[in-house]
C-alpha cells in the first residue's frame, strides 16, 4: 500500500531531518569527545564528558529511534518496499545495528559523565573515539545507499514485481462488456 503523495513527502521530510540530525548530532559528540581527549584544562574535559551524557539521551538516541521508525513507514508506504531492494535491506540492518549498539553503549556515557562529574581531574578518562568514528562510518554508508541507491532485487521484490506484471496482464487481457 502507497502513501498518498503528500503523506509520503512529509514522511520523507521527517525520515531525512532525523536521519541527517543523527549525522550531526554524531559529529557533535565526536568533537566533544576529541575535546575532552585534547585539552589540558580540567573544566572543559569534565563540561565535555557531561555534554557527551545530554547529547547522547536528548539527542542522539530519539533521533536514532525516530530516523528508525520513519525509514520503516517510509519504505511500506512507497513502491521502494521494506524487503524487495537489498539497498533498503542494508540501510535496515545497519540502522537497526546502529541503533542497537548506541542504547547498548549508553550506560558507558553515563557512567564516564558520572566519573566526570566526581573526581578532582577527569582528564585522562578513556575516550569514545572508536565508537564515535564508527557510528559516523555507518551512517555514512547508509546516507550513501539512500543517496545512490544500488541496483539489486531480493528474491521477495523479484516475486512480488511478477505478481505485478501478471495482474497488470491479466487486466489488460479482460474483454470489456
Amino acid at each position: 500500500m502507497t502513501m498518498p503523495p503528500r503523506l509520503r513527502t512529509v514522511a520523507l521530510t521527517v525520515h531525512v531531518t532525523s536521519s541527517i540530525g543523527w549525522l550531526g548530532a554524531v559529529i557533535a559528540f565526536l568533537a566533544l569527545d576529541i575535546t575532552a581527549q585534547a585539552s589540558d584544562d580540567v573544566q572543559t574535559v569534565r563540561a565535555a564528558y557531561l555534554a557527551m551524557e545530554t547529547i547522547i539521551w536528548y539527542v542522539l538516541i530519539p533521533l536514532a529511534l525516530a530516523a528508525l521508525l520513519t525509514g520503516i513507514i517510509q519504505s511500506l508506504g512507497t513502491t521502494w518496499g521494506l524487503l524487495r531492494h537489498y539497498w533498503v535491506l542494508f540501510k535496515l540492518v545497519l540502522t537497526i545495528v546502529a541503533v542497537i549498539l548506541l542504547v547498548q553503549y549508553t550506560p558507558t556515557v553515563v557512567h564516564r559523565a558520572g566519573v566526570a562529574a566526581s573526581v578532582a581531574d577527569p582528564r585522562g578518562l578513556p575516550s569514545f573515539l572508536l565508537h564515535s568514528v564508527g557510528g559516523l562510518v555507518v551512517l555514512l554508508v547508509v546516507t550513501i545507499l539512500a543517496v545512490f541507491k544500488p541496483r539489486g532485487t531480493t528474491r521477495y521484490g523479484w516475486r512480488k514485481r511478477r505478481e505485478q506484471q501478471r495482474k497488470q496482464n491479466e487486466q489488460r487481457n479482460v474483454p470489456v462488456p
